[in-house]
């Protein structure tokens, strides 16, 4: 596990980042966690107290990353920008489970199950994530239909999604 210490920071405008609040992770103490990597990666340890798992390393270029700390985080840390954390991370090697309720409405589409299936994990797990990260059962469910529509119809995730913000569901 590396320690360190990072200040929290803040993107004002920075593409798809604008608006992103971050602490950054050097290239040197990226390497001692994951050598010769230079794309996203998953992380777990601690921030403070507060324990971390899954958490996306992403790349900003000339090999430093970021750690994006989203809203629940910041909340339980209870630190401003400019604050500093006390941070120890590894690379997190367990993988990221495939949504359930995802698979199980795929089950009754072996077309589209064969698709999603066909595509690597990280494909997959596009579709898992953005259906998990649904904050109700009406969202979630939403979600799943859109996901299924989208495999059945030979979308890939971007395609379904562009598709949809087009001809939205009733």
């Amino acid at each position: 596990m590396v320690e360190f210490e990072a200040e929290i920071i803040k993107y004002a405008k920075n593409g798809e980042k604008t608006g992103w609040t971050f602490v950054e992770v050097p290239l040197d103490i990226a390497e001692k966690i994951k050598p010769k990597t230079k794309t996203t990666y998953r992380v777990k340890g601690k921030l403070d107290n507060l324990t971390i798992n899954q958490v996306a390393l992403v790349p900003i270029g000339e090999g430093n990353f970021i750690l994006p700390l989203n809203a629940e985080m910041r909340k339980v840390l209870k630190k401003q920008l400019g604050n500093k954390l006390k941070i120890a991370l590894e690379e997190e090697t367990e993988e990221l489970p495939i949504s359930a309720d995802l698979l199980s409405s795929l089950e009754l589409e072996p077309e589209a199950l064969e698709l999603f299936n066909s595509y690597p994990k990280g494909h997959q797990r596009y579709y898992s994530n953005w259906v998990e990260s649904a904050k109700t059962y009406e969202t979630k469910s939403k979600r799943i239909y859109m996901s299924v529509y989208g495999l059945l119809h030979k979308m890939d995730y971007g395609q379904m999604i562009r598709h949809f913000k087009k001809e939205p569901m009733l």
